[in-house]
């Protein structure tokens, strides 16, 4: 599944290839030919990410909508959520001919993109919309993430800090290579109860996620390992290994220390973690 860095980079190309145009929104696979059909020909106003959640902002030709939010009336909304296997494809406007899968497709002045295998993209009225984020935690990329609110949700956790920060309520976009690579920088086990993290470790951990994500978006990947490490100067980073460009996860030996990764089963997903360099 997609992490966070890779919905708000979507939200960015997107705004630049189609934001404030009028667009043709067709669902070739017929799945959302109804909402397709409500917003064919209108204004795509913006695309606002919070953590894996895309929301498509649309209104009529000539309207000027109050606010971006489908809290306008005037404002229709379609949610995207990638899931595991949602994809979208970019290609010259207008397109190629689509394939029965493409759940939706955004045609612009310039460019075109299909979704496919979303778990969701449907139009959703703004009460829906709210009951989604409230399930959420801050999204640590938006400018309004308030990590008060994630702390206060860490503390009361009986789970473990690796299955705290995979739960979308606690912090929104966080997915398991940020998980594994953000507790290694800090030298937090997996394993640690959540409640046991202290407030300095969690303020530490926070600001390093959010740079984390932030880098991603700028990179259109996940590279986690700082530049002094690379040793690569000189090298684009978008020619960096992704072997090279993480500390544990997927790892055999730990990128700094050399000690063998431990991997197992933590709630249905592989957690990673270096046993000398993450201690406890």
């Amino acid at each position: 599944m997609p992490e966070g860095h890779t919905i708000h980079r979507l939200a960015r190309d997107h705004t630049r290839d189609f934001a404030k145009q009028r667009v043709t929104v067709t669902s070739p696979q017929g799945r959302m030919a109804d909402g397709a059909a409500i917003v064919d020909g209108q204004i795509l106003r913006a695309i606002d990410p919070y953590g894996k959640h895309l929301f498509y902002r649309f209104a009529p030709i000539g309207s000027r909508p109050r606010r971006a939010s489908g809290a306008d009336p005037r404002v229709t909304t379609i949610h995207v959520h990638l899931g595991l296997f949602g994809k979208f494809k970019r290609t010259a406007a207008p397109g190629d001919t689509p394939r029965d899968s493409v759940r939706m497709r955004i045609v612009g002045d310039k460019w075109a993109v299909d979704l496919t295998g979303p778990t969701d993209c449907r139009i959703i009225e703004p009460d829906e919309e709210a009951l989604i984020r409230a399930r959420l935690g801050p999204d640590p990329i938006r400018d309004d993430a308030d990590p008060e609110l994630a702390w206060a949700r860490i503390v009361k956790r009986k789970s473990t800090i690796g299955e705290a920060l995979m739960d979308q309520r606690v912090i929104a976009g966080v997915g398991n290579v940020y998980r594994a690579e953000s507790l290694f920088v800090h030298g937090i086990h997996p394993n640690r109860a959540a409640n046991a993290v202290n407030r300095w470790e969690f303020d530490a951990l926070w600001s390093t996620i959010v740079r984390m994500l932030r880098q991603g978006v700028e990179d259109a990947r996940i590279i986690t390992v700082g530049d002094d490490e690379l040793g690569m100067e000189g090298i684009p980073r978008r020619r960096i290994r992704s072997k090279e460009a993480v500390y544990v996860y997927k790892k055999d030996l730990c990128r700094r220390c050399g000690t063998p990764i431990q991997r197992w089963d933590l709630s249905g997903r592989w957690a990673y973690a270096c046993p000398t360099c993450q201690p406890g």
